[in-house]
């Protein structure tokens, strides 16, 4: 598959389960780079994706703290980069030390180096009325392809 997929969901409640939904098709090594506005659903979709692999766990956007590492059946590192403007600073956290033990979630994705980009699935969230949202989805690079099979493999609405 290629080109990009869109999701619609209602309530933030359906924004957590898209994030679950998709969850099981992550892998160690896996990018998602998730991208919209402030309030646009970011945290609330991770939300949904970390709770299916580590039941329970509390999840809070890393935006003071960059990355917040999250146990589990599949380690998930949610990475926010939305107070980093430079690539050196992003470079800096050691993404590849991350992405050898986990996959990488990450805010504000677009601020990632391109190599980072280069297999990855991209996602952006656009707020509608309320709580609706739409998410498009796309996939850079083999990995990225695959990440975006699975996407479109979930019902288009929730």
């Amino acid at each position: 598959m290629s080109g990009s997929a869109d999701k619609r969901t209602a309530s933030v409640e359906a924004t957590e389960r898209l994030g679950h939904a998709f969850a099981p098709a992550l892998r160690v090594g896996d990018v998602v780079s998730l991208s919209g506005e402030l309030g646009a659903g970011k945290t609330r979709f991770v939300s949904g994706l970390v709770h299916a692999l580590s039941p329970g766990c509390r999840v809070r956007s890393p935006s003071f703290t960059l990355v917040n590492e999250i146990d589990g059946a599949l380690p998930v590192f949610h990475i926010d980069l939305y107070r980093l403007s430079d690539e050196r600073d992003v470079e800096s956290l050691g993404l590849e030390d991350y992405a050898a033990r986990g996959a990488l979630v990450v805010e504000w994705g677009e601020r990632l180096p391109s190599v980072w980009l280069a297999d990855a699935l991209h996602v952006a969230i656009t707020p509608g009325a309320g709580d609706v949202r739409a998410f498009t989805a796309s996939g850079s690079g083999e990995r990225g392809r695959e990440l975006l099979d699975a996407w479109c493999a979930l019902p288009e609405a929730w």
